[in-house]
């Protein structure tokens, strides 16, 4: 209990530390301008959703990885797991509201006990689209996880999965030793039961995020790239590929100071500004719910503990239409998700 105290109060002064430095910092110029007034200039202050129509829910922080660019700074030691009671509370949202898709993610959300029911049940309850966010590796972790697979097509679940590169190199680099042949084993295994396949239902969606202080290059460009060698090399398929920007928040705000890329990093954010990429960000159709059950308009929002601005601000007590009237919370970080093409969790936005 004394550990879990002394963590939790460990975070809480790492995530203050992180909003200070998103807010302040030494910049070449002396300044940079808030996110919050490049919206005001561009006519879109306050920023407000639209309907919500998707509900990711984070089912826990354990990871088997730990992964340099984590903005979740997941991993093994993680002991936040959501429970079965906090489940059940969104079975509830989602059978009681507008709420037509469901997005699980974590850490690697198979790794909750409760995972394969929590799957079970949100598919009785009705979800029309039913999204996993996998590492890949876990399939291959140990025995228990190895029918993933085809657990995912019996349920009809949208596999999406992080890939940072289609060559070996970069991709342990960025996620460890050994990940990259793993994540080839474990994509063929998806295929072998018609993931990605030409005429297949089941979609199998990759995610690439740089591997440095730099943001994504054109997304279908990438997904050209990939698909060529992935298909050359492995023999592997897939539908989409998903280029996100790395925020600078947690591992990744950590490694832009050590390495004294941070200011540079965030000039280039703001610089790609891109007006029309505000439209279709992530906050303004879908609520982001904490593995403890807060709401969040987004899952970097949730990792600097910026919980929405509403006071029905948990899943028991989630309210749709109060949600839709609020006003989404804005910081620096922001400007990771409107610079070039626009980043969500479903890729470019323009």
């Amino acid at each position: 209990m004394l550990k879990s105290l002394k963590s939790r109060v460990n975070e809480l002064a790492n995530t203050k530390r992180q909003l200070e430095i998103l807010a302040g910092g030494i910049f070449k110029d002396g300044s940079l301008p808030t996110f919050a007034n490049k919206l005001k200039d561009q006519n879109n202050l306050p920023l407000k959703p639209k309907e919500i129509e998707i509900l990711q829910i984070n089912v826990g922080y354990m990871c088997n990885q730990v992964c340099a660019h984590c903005h979740v700074d997941a991993g093994p030691d993680r002991k936040e797991i959501m429970t079965k009671e906090t489940m059940l509370q969104c079975l509830e949202v989602i059978k009681n509201t507008s709420v037509h898709t469901l997005d699980l993610t974590g850490g690697a959300p198979e790794m909750n006990p409760n995972f394969r029911w929590f799957v079970e049940e949100a598919v009785k309850a009705g979800v029309k689209d039913f999204i996993v966010r996998s590492n890949l590796t876990i399939i291959l972790a140990n025995p228990s996880y190895n029918d993933l697979p085809e657990f995912f097509a019996k349920n009809n679940i949208h596999v999406i999965s992080s890939l940072p590169y289609y060559k070996r190199e970069k991709t342990d680099k960025q996620r460890g030793d050994g990940v990259f042949d793993k994540s080839i084993k474990a994509l063929q295994m998806l295929n072998a039961v018609g993931y990605g396949m030409e005429g297949s239902s089941l979609k199998l969606d990759l995610v690439y995020n740089p591997s440095g202080a730099f943001l994504p290059t054109d997304q279908q460009l990438l997904e050209n790239d990939f698909k060529k060698a992935l298909a050359e090399d492995f023999d592997i398929s897939f539908n989409n590929l998903f280029a996100i920007t790395n925020l600078p928040i947690s591992r990744f705000l950590d490694y832009l100071i050590a390495s004294e890329n941070y200011e540079d990093y965030m000039y280039s954010l703001v610089e790609a500004f891109n007006p029309a990429a505000v439209q279709n960000v992530m906050c303004r159709n879908t609520i982001s719910v904490s593995w403890d059950g807060w709401l969040y308009d987004c899952d970097f929002n949730q990792m600097l503990n910026l919980k929405v601005a509403d006071k029905n601000n948990h899943i028991s007590t989630f309210n749709p239409e109060t949600l839709a009237n609020r006003n989404i919370i804005l910081s620096q970080h922001c400007y990771g998700c409107t610079a070039g093409a626009g980043s969500s969790c479903q890729g470019s936005t323009t």
